[in-house]
């Protein structure tokens, strides 16, 4: 199943990038002011139809599709948690670095999770039992994990469309940083794969932003926590929005975040 779920994310971002280089972007606002494409219809439902024949026991939840109560939502055990195309705005900005984000939840938590980029043909998964991969452009997979050594300059990443004031005096308490700016789930790639260290987020973001990118992130090492120092507990909420909340290597994370918050 994981491997034919890597390989649905694959062909939903061949479709993704069709339209990204042989169509006009065409826009439309969401009901909350967030753009909303072709792209991501177009994802979505591949997305879904895919998945429904792999595992039809399986709910899917995704960020285009049908909404569920959450007394429905309740009763799931299990559930594919799904965002077609994250980074609408890099999308529409066609800097590249939007991505394809499958996850599954098992018990609240995310325990598998692919994401892929395909600009760069590039692919991250991680499951609880196997660990976090990274797949290149040439379809070569290697193991991956966090950072594990003391650097000079903490590396920090950051959005690239959703940065505040919160952000700016989090980085005021740190001594010495550089600072990686990425879109959408990139920037958990970047914490598992060791390119980064650290992932504050103190703005809005939805369960299906961050649910694929913890999976990667935590089976290669690193930790997701609130600024309370609790897990996220997915499919609690009526509206998906989550705490802000401290991505990290786990090295840093007690050392640098709690007295920088």
């Amino acid at each position: 199943m994981l491997r034919e779920v890597i390989k649905i994310s694959v062909e939903a971002g061949e479709i993704i990038i069709d339209l990204y280089k042989n169509s006009d972007i065409d826009i439309q606002l969401k009901n909350d002011e967030s753009p909303l494409t072709r792209a991501d219809i177009s994802s979505n439902n591949h997305i879904i139809n895919r998945i429904k024949k792999l595992t039809p026991e399986i709910p899917i939840l995704s960020e285009e599709s049908k909404r569920f109560t959450l007394q429905e939502r309740s009763r799931w055990k299990e559930y594919w948690l799904i965002d077609p195309l994250d980074g609408t705005k890099e999308f529409i900005n066609r800097n590249g670095e939007f991505t394809v984000n499958i996850a599954l939840i098992s018990n609240n938590r995310p325990t598998f999770g692919v994401i892929h980029i395909p600009v760069s043909h590039e692919t991250y998964w991680g499951h609880q039992d196997y660990g976090s991969y990274f797949i290149n452009s040439d379809s070569e997979e290697r193991k991956i994990s966090v950072n594990k050594r003391n650097r000079k300059k903490i590396r920090v990443t950051a959005s690239r469309s959703h940065n505040n004031s919160k952000l700016t005096d989090f980085l005021n308490n740190i001594v010495d940083y550089e600072i990686l700016y990425a879109g959408s789930s990139l920037k958990f790639c970047l914490i598992a794969r060791g390119l980064a260290d650290i992932y504050p987020r103190l703005s809005p973001t939805s369960e299906w932003d961050i649910a694929a990118g913890e999976a990667i992130l935590l089976n290669a090492g690193g930790k997701l926590l609130t600024l309370s120092n609790k897990e996220i507990s997915y499919n609690k909420s009526i509206d998906f929005i989550n705490p802000s909340f401290i991505a990290s290597n786990n090295l840093l994370y007690m050392k640098n975040s709690n007295e920088n918050i």
